[in-house]
């Protein structure tokens, strides 16, 4: 009944391979009641609970698997409690018979006598996730109700003070205890007086068009621009005009006094821009002569950049001049009418003419850029091909040949937040070798549980790839793998799952593709045990695989 398959050299013990009990499990420490009496031979002979993941010792003793590993932390010898013999640590194995035994035990529900279940022990906390006597809290957004699952429905749908209900307004889904907020503040089509006090109940949404019609709105006198500054209900705006007719024309006529004089002042300052016009006519007259000097400079190659520097510091400077003539323009467009502006509409043409003239040298700035592009872009392939190589150099320096890989994953949170939201659901470790011409191998995880562990544990997987050696190699691929998380406290407390390759299986032949079908545990290690704080198989955000390929009987090429 009992496996003889030896214990792993970390001191933590192998598990067997089982298909019948790898989907079943129990919470150990638990007050479960049994059906019928639980008989001595499955109760741990240390902890007299119900063995958990039982291992048996040389001297026929079977305990839990956290038990036996206490005794050893606790002598460094340690003893049976029930023999008192030496308990050699070579000798314990995983006692799978035990196991599927006690898996199969029946219990009463927990919440007997309401619900007068009976289950087996491993299918226990699967039938909690459906006992509708189970106890469990309200799923609404802020509501920390604990409800019976046979409740929870009317619960969510009459009594719980943070279920949606529809506004009777704008039918808008509200949190009920937001409602009245919502009516009040948010709801388009909440009812709300004028504020003009017009005795009018207008929608909510409607109050600005409202107010944009409301007699007793208080508007501005149409003569504001005027000078008549007084504010009157728009029911008596008309009253108001009637009754200040005179005063209104009174300021219009004021009104067109100051325009008379401004017009005044805007001949003065036409007559002001027709000397700019000439000071600028001058200054460009001085660029011709600027230009034909640096004409000459560019077909130097040696004063190339100084030239290059000088032509766009006047590019700038007509951009600027351009710019100023555009501005008179327009006051001299306002002006045509009263003044004669022929003449100066010629000295703008030849100034855009010249202008003109100045952006031909900009031909051979485009070419001297094109020029400076094809170099850099030059540099940048060397650039690229550089930072390739030197991935490719550090991944062949990280490489393991000897069947062996620590994987170190760092960002634990994070990587399983993403695989709980669905977007990043596994990770894939670097490639090893059992030799430099050997089995080229990797490791796959899911972070939130793959397949009968999803959600609640942690799956590893093992994956056979192509290699470049694979015609070489005998195939399939039959050697024995241990699955290790790696406990950080220096304690060696590793959890280890050992399986050997079925040479039948479709995951362990000579790979078409990239990559054969991942195999391993789905169920490796639970979140519970992984993220307690009692334990270090997290630190610093950061846990450690180790996967080893056991080389016994593989030749090497």
């Amino acid at each position: 009944m009992a496996c003889d398959e030896p214990a792993a050299p970390s001191g933590t013990f192998a598990r067997q391979n089982s298909s019948s009990t790898g989907s079943l499990d129990f919470e150990p420490d638990a007050d479960y009641k049994f059906v019928e009496s639980l008989e001595e031979r499955y109760k741990c002979a240390h902890c007299h609970l119900v063995l958990h993941n039982p291992h048996q010792t040389g001297c026929g003793h079977r305990f839990c698997q956290q038990c036996i590993l206490a005794l050893r932390e606790l002598n460094a010898v340690p003893t049976c409690p029930v023999d008192k013999e030496t308990i050699k640590m070579h000798e314990v194995f995983k006692d799978n018979c035990c196991k599927r035994e006690v898996l199969n035990l029946h219990v009463f529900c927990k919440n007997f006598p309401d619900c007068n279940s009976k289950v087996i022990l491993g299918r226990y906390q699967e039938h909690l996730q459906q006992c509708l006597f189970e106890s469990m809290q309200c799923t609404n957004d802020g509501c920390q109700d604990q409800i019976l699952r046979k409740d929870l429905k009317e619960h969510l749908s009459q009594h719980c003070k943070f279920r949606e209900e529809r506004c009777q307004y704008c039918n808008t889904y509200v949190v009920l205890i937001n409602i009245k907020n919502h009516e009040k503040n948010d709801c388009p089509d909440y009812p709300v007086p004028c504020l003009q006090n017009c005795s009018q109940i207008i929608l909510k949404k409607e109050i600005e068009k409202h107010h944009a019609v409301c007699p007793e709105a208080e508007v501005d006198c149409p003569y504001k621009q005027y000078g008549c500054h007084v504010k009157v209900k728009r029911g008596k705006l008309a009253e108001h005009e009637n009754s200040a007719l005179r005063e209104h024309m009174l300021q219009i006529l004021d009104k067109n006094s100051l325009l008379e004089e401004r017009i005044s002042d805007l001949y003065k300052s036409l007559e002001c821009k027709e000397i700019k016009i000439q000071q600028l006519a001058d200054a460009i007259k001085k660029c011709e002569k600027e230009f034909r000097q640096y004409t000459q400079l560019f077909g130097n190659n040696s004063n190339l950049m100084v030239s290059t520097q000088a032509l766009a510091s006047h590019l700038d400077k007509s951009a600027r001049l351009e710019s100023q003539v555009k501005q008179l323009i327009q006051m001299a467009n306002q002006q045509q009418s009263k003044l004669d502006l022929r003449p100066l509409f010629d000295t703008i043409e030849t100034v855009k003419q010249k202008i003109a003239l100045m952006e031909t040298y900009d031909q051979r700035l485009v070419v001297l850029e094109d020029q400076s592009s094809k170099h850099d872009r030059q540099i940048n392939n060397h650039k690229a091909q550089l930072n390739k190589n030197e991935e490719r150099f550090k991944l062949l320096e990280g490489t393991c040949y000897n069947g062996k890989l620590i994987w170190k994953i760092t960002d634990y949170k994070k990587k399983k937040r993403e695989a709980v939201e669905g977007r990043v659901l596994s990770i894939a470790s670097q490639p090893f070798y059992t030799s430099r011409c050997g089995y080229r191998l990797c490791a796959r995880a899911y972070l939130n549980g793959d397949g009968s562990g999803k959600g609640t544990h942690i799956s590893l997987y093992f994956v056979v790839m192509r290699g470049e050696f694979d015609s070489l190699l005998l195939w399939p691929f039959k050697q024995k793998v241990t699955l290790m998380l790696l406990d950080q406290s220096g304690k060696k407390n590793h959890i280890v799952e050992v399986f050997r390759a079925d040479p039948n299986s479709s995951s362990f032949k000579r790979p078409d593709g990239e990559m054969n079908i991942a195999s391993g545990c789905p169920r490796f290690v639970p979140h519970t045990i992984l993220e307690s704080t009692k334990n270090t198989y997290i630190k610093d955000d950061t846990l450690f695989l180790k996967v080893v390929v056991d080389l016994t009987d593989l030749e090497e090429l």
